[in-house]
């Protein structure tokens, strides 16, 4: 097991869509632990990425997604493009545009292969592990591997393949549900009830992630065993960040969310601020094809109504604790919360 290269107690949560290394390097350079997130980056923009993580010369975490793409079903497809159908009038497109995808690539050989030469110091995973074979590579080279547990079973099915460290990723967390051991969101805990569970479940680090925006929280999550929080929707107004105009005027309303769980915009659960689609075909609806390609078909319709200044398709990424969530530096909010620390 290898210790988390950590000079603060803190990890900045991978959000994919809403910051590049940018976000990353300034968390770094306060002391904290930056992630970039990777699933969506192609082979040209992930190399830039961390050409400049590499140079600056900091820790940081590269975060990827461990699914297994699933089976094109045109059945499926066809429904899901159905039920779309009446936006895509309202907006005068052609429904004839929406098509399947575009996929995240889950990590595997190639992604290795671009990832070996800059050893990345902390790689992390979502929805599992990928293969032994895919990990062995980054323990040879020192790398520190994470994986995110959302349940007490995740976490034990995770130490017992040799991770050197736990993210306990509670409900309240933004984006997608790191759980892959059962589709059942009646198993997903609170932060505050799940981690002291896998704190006395699992003989590892654990990292409290989901609900924390502020010291006070990092407070809570130490005196709970958290060896180190992981936070993200207290970011995503800090200039660093490279989120919409819209998601950040969502953000700023004067009462922001409620959030709530969807799988409508990739097909598996994320929690995001509640939306026009999330309202009107409900959060969970079974018509969204499989992770990860309900994005396709809603692609046209979030480029037509984001450009009439609207977020009916937008997915608005974000956690159940907006209080922290502040337009200021991201090295001076990292500093606030590692404060916490040491009340």
């Amino acid at each position: 097991m290898k210790p988390l290269p950590l000079e603060l107690p803190l990890i900045q949560a991978p959000m994919a869509g809403a910051q590049d290394a940018g976000l990353a390097l300034a968390v770094g350079e306060a002391g904290g632990l930056g992630s970039l997130p990777a699933a969506q980056l192609g082979p040209e923009a992930l190399a830039t990425e961390l050409a400049r993580l590499r140079a600056a010369g900091r820790p940081y975490n590269l975060n990827f997604f461990c699914h297994k793409p699933p089976t094109p079903d045109a059945v499926r497809q066809a429904a899901w493009v159905e039920a779309l159908k009446p936006y895509y009038e309202e907006l005068y497109l052609d429904a004839a545009q929406a098509e399947a995808g575009p996929g995240r690539q889950p990590f595997d050989a190639e992604v290795l292969a671009r990832i070996a030469p800059f050893r990345p110091p902390v790689v992390s995973f979502h929805f599992g592990l990928p293969d032994e074979a895919l990990l062995a590579p980054i323990r040879a080279w020192g790398g520190c591997i994470l994986s995110s547990a959302t349940t007490v079973e995740e976490a034990r099915w995770l130490a017992a393949r040799g991770v050197d460290g736990l993210i306990a990723q509670g409900l309240e967390a933004g984006g997608h549900r790191g759980m892959f051991l059962s589709d059942d969101l009646s198993t997903q805990l609170g932060s505050f009830a799940l981690l002291p569970q896998i704190v006395r479940a699992a003989p590892l680090p654990v990292v409290a992630a989901g609900g924390i925006a502020d010291a006070a929280g990092v407070a809570a999550a130490r005196a709970l065993g958290a060896c180190a929080v992981q936070v993200g929707t207290a970011y995503l107004l800090c200039p660093e960040a490279r989120i919409s105009p819209l998601h950040r005027a969502a953000l700023q309303a004067p009462e922001p969310g409620p959030t709530q769980l969807t799988r409508l915009f990739t097909g598996r659960p994320a929690r995001g601020l509640v939306n026009r689609l999330m309202r009107e075909l409900g959060p969970m609806s079974p018509l969204a094809p499989a992770f990860p390609l309900a994005p396709g078909a809603l692609a046209p319709l979030r480029a037509a109504a984001e450009a009439r200044g609207r977020s009916d398709f937008s997915p608005l990424w974000a956690g159940q604790n907006l209080s922290g969530c502040r337009a200021v530096p991201a090295g001076q909010l990292t500093r606030e919360l590692a404060a916490g620390w040491g009340r």
